[in-house]
């Protein structure tokens, strides 16, 4: 369909819920080092790393998180799950792999419940 309209998508962000602004950036900045670019209590904030940016929105429903997810394409997946793995915050269930796919990939949680997977390409196609 990009060939007959002229337009082509380049890139997707995330909004997740929020059940705390400044504890959720705080966790992505400290543990997985984002920056935040934006940060309204309550309300809404920005962050970003590399050419990543995740958006969250202030949530009262602890539930609405743990139904949340989101996938974010890395390169060195194997480093960034050790980092993860030594902050403690990898998904008990879903540890480094191989999929059948074609990625490996791994999931943490965050501080307010959102599963995020952090996938790499493993035949190194770009999509």
């Amino acid at each position: 369909m990009s060939t007959e309209t002229g337009s082509r998508l380049i890139a997707a962000t995330p909004v997740l819920a929020s059940l705390d602004i400044r504890k959720t950036v705080d966790f992505y900045v400290s543990k997985l080092g984002f920056t935040e670019i934006y940060a309204e209590q309550g309300n809404y904030a920005v962050i970003a790393r590399d050419k990543v940016e995740v958006h969250f929105w202030g949530c009262k429903d602890p539930e609405i998180p743990k139904a949340t997810s989101c996938r974010i394409e890395v390169t060195g997946v194997d480093r960034l799950y050790e980092t993860c793995r030594a902050e403690n915050i990898v998904h008990p269930n879903a540890p480094l792999e191989e999929k059948p796919w074609g990625t490996r990939e791994f999931s943490i949680l965050d501080a307010d419940g959102n599963l995020i997977a952090f996938h790499e390409r493993i035949d190194g196609i770009e999509r």
